[in-house]
């Protein structure tokens, strides 16, 4: 009998301590190392405009990488001149980029980050594709190469938009931000971009499938939905303005203090 009840103790005891520490809060091991939590707080350095976490700095030197290749790839668009959507594409990537490298310039200048001077091993083989492209090849490789290339980019930009603490990083990204839709439309305007590819591409890389709202019925009636309450319903346009092609931000000399540390 008592080494029944001596089993029955170790059981419960067991089970007990199983219950126990499955109520544990899963917050407790956030911080633990190896965890998104530990690693964001490995990777940040404290600034006088916030925290700089190591994805800050990759976004910075990836600013100042597309620009090494983009601008030139710009620039032989404008003297090949094959036809004026593609010379129009052209300009905008020199003139938007010759902004974000002077603004990248000056942060990274101002967060003590050394930058590249020359493209990455993927970006010259993309230089050279046009480089070597002829006529109708030359345009359609412009307008895809590039164009795929500013999709990719536009998602970092608004997660490091979403995400940053420093206040530096956000004013870049938003002029990132800004610039990157535009020669999006620049292209776009090519009538050149395989709409095709681009979402097989982006099928390839994507971790999830969601099955989304039901596909539409055809011919099936849909009942309208309602408008929002808050907005004029006269057809008449927000009294807000949209922000222009391309800003500097205010002038960040005397940044907040850092009350974070990381």
């Amino acid at each position: 009998m008592r080494r029944l009840l001596s089993g029955t103790g170790l059981v419960v005891t067991a089970l007990a301590a199983t219950f126990v520490a499955l109520l544990f809060p899963v917050w407790s091991y956030a911080d633990r190392s190896g965890t998104p939590l530990a690693d964001l707080n490995a990777g940040t350095v404290s600034t006088r405009w916030g925290p700089l976490s190591a994805a800050d700095r990759d976004f910075v030197v990836r600013v100042r990488l597309a620009g090494l290749w983009e601008g030139p790839a710009g620039q032989q668009a404008i003297e090949r001149a094959p036809s004026a959507a593609i010379k129009a594409a052209g300009q905008h990537l020199v003139d938007g980029h010759a902004f974000l490298d002077a603004r990248v310039r000056e942060v990274a200048a101002k967060l003590g980050m050394a930058l590249p001077d020359q493209p990455n091993a993927q970006q010259e083989s993309w230089l050279r594709t046009l480089t070597a492209a002829r006529g109708s090849t030359y345009e359609w490789d412009f307008a895809n190469l590039l164009r795929s290339a500013h999709g990719k980019v536009f998602g970092l930009v608004a997660q490091i938009r979403a995400t940053t603490r420093n206040s530096l990083v956000r004013s870049l990204a938003e002029d990132a931000n800004t610039t990157v839709l535009d020669h999006i439309k620049m292209l776009e305007a090519t009538g050149l971009v395989d709409f095709d590819a681009l979402a097989r591409d982006g099928a390839a890389t994507a971790t999830a499938s969601p099955t989304g709202p039901p596909p539409p019925t055809p011919g099936a009636g849909l009942p309208s939905p309602a408008p929002l309450t808050s907005l004029p319903d006269d057809g008449t346009s927000p009294s807000f303005s949209l922000p222009p092609a391309a800003s500097r931000p205010k002038d960040e000399a005397s940044p907040a203090p850092d009350t974070h540390s990381p």
